[in-house]
This record gives C-alpha cells, structure tokens and sequence, in this order.
C-alpha cells in the first residue's frame, strides 16, 4: 500500500473518529438540541447510539413535543434497521400512548408494514403474520381513506392476502399428493370461499373437482363441475374439464 493511500485511510478514519467524539461530546441544554444530535446519529447510520438519544429526549423532557417526536423516531429507527420486530412494537406502544397524533395513519401504516416485513419469501414457511398485516391494512383503508398510504396499503394487503391464498393451496396439493384426498378437498374448498378476488378460484374448483374424483364422491364432483363451468368458463381450468368430459 502506497504512502499516499495510507494518508487518506487515516484522514478517513481520523474524520469518523471526530465526528463521533463531537456528537459523542455535546451536551445539548434544550430538547431541540436533544433531538437534533439524535437525528444526526440515525442520519449516519447510526442507529443504536440514535435509539439510546432519543431516549435521552424521552427521559429528560418527558413534557415537551420532542419527547413524543423521539418516541416515534425510535420506532423509525429499528424499522430503517430491518428490526421489524422492535418496530412493530414501538408503533403499537405508540399509537397507545398517542391515539389522537396527526400521523397516526402513519403509524397504523407501519405496524401493518413491520409485520409484512416478517413475512418469508416461500409460503412453505409459517405466514401467520400475514393476517396481523391485514389487520392493519385494514384499519388504514377503512379510517383514512384520503391517506397519502392508502394505496401502498392496498397493495400490501393483497400480497399478504395472496399469500395466504397460496399457502392453503400448498397445503391442499400436498395432501392431494399424498392420497389424503378428504383433507385435500377441504382445503380446496376453503381456498375457495375465503379468498374469492385473487384469481385462484378457478384452481381451487378443479382441486376439488379432481379429490372429488378420487372420493367417488360424485355430487361432490357434480357441484364443483358446475360452479368451475359456469363461473369461470374460459379459464384453464375449465378447458380442461371440459375435454375430459368430450
């Protein structure tokens, strides 16, 4: 390493090392100041030192606007850092304390979002959290429907509920697989009823219509049948009925 590259490493280095020992140094006497060398933590990244000053906001002025400013800008903190977990939390504590905030859209917003978050990317996992998610989705689309997060939360809300859809299928074709046909069929069925404006339905019929089969359960058959031809006539899955009976 050449002497010029060393120079700069320490410049670099010599840099960091100020900035944290000024920010580290002050001694903020108002809660502005407070929360201003907090923000400035969590701006460089910084985000355990952020949370413990925003707490010291919290602590030392427990009355002022800032304290509750701080409180949510913990919960910011530990979702800018993946912590979805914490966050969720820190929201949920947050909207307690402060129901009446004027961004408690926000708020609900990303409880919601700290649970997507969790979600796993395959639905061969648990995806419980999708319903808490849903929960929340919810509750913004039906309270602030004017809500500058309103449409991500709709977005958000059919991918959870998408998810779900497919997993209860996942379950279904995995009994189906496994000749447990009566477990298969119920599962299919309900895929079916809970979940009917996601595009799955017409998958769901043939399911059943195919563990039926399997049953000998002929009017159980001859129901799904009719709902698959009558419903979804030109989708696959019809097509499919259709030239099994020709």
């Amino acid at each position: 390493m050449t002497v010029k590259i060393l120079k700069l490493l320490f410049i670099f280095l010599f840099s960091i090392s100020v900035f944290s020992c000024a920010s580290s140094d002050k001694k903020p006497e108002t809660a502005e100041e407070a929360f201003n060398i907090a923000k400035e933590f969590e701006e460089k990244d910084r985000y355990q030192v952020a949370i413990q000053r925003y707490n010291d906001v919290k602590n030392k002025f427990p009355y002022i606007a800032f304290a509750t400013e701080a409180e949510l800008s913990i919960a910011n903190v530990h979702y800018k850092s993946e912590d979805y977990v914490e966050a969720q939390i820190s929201y949920q504590n947050f909207r307690e304390l402060h129901p009446k905030h004027p961004k408690i859209d926000y708020v609900i917003f990303r409880i919601g979002m700290s649970y997507f978050m969790q979600l796993p990317e395959t639905i061969d996992r648990d995806i419980i959290l999708a319903n808490d998610a849903i929960y929340s989705f919810n509750e913004l689309i039906k309270k602030y429907p004017k809500s500058e997060y309103y449409m991500e939360a709709q977005e958000n809300r059919r991918k959870a509920f998408t998810m779900l859809n497919e997993k209860e299928l996942y379950i279904a074709d995995f009994y189906f697989k496994h000749e447990q046909y009566d477990s298969a069929l119920l599962r299919y069925v309900s895929s079916y009823k809970k979940y009917p404006d996601f595009g799955y339905q017409p998958r769901s019929l043939l399911g059943a219509i195919k563990s039926s089969m399997k049953m000998d359960d002929r009017e159980s058959q001859k129901t799904y049948t009719d709902m698959l031809l009558s419903k979804f006539p030109e989708s696959d899955e019809a097509k499919e009925i259709k030239r099994g009976l020709e």
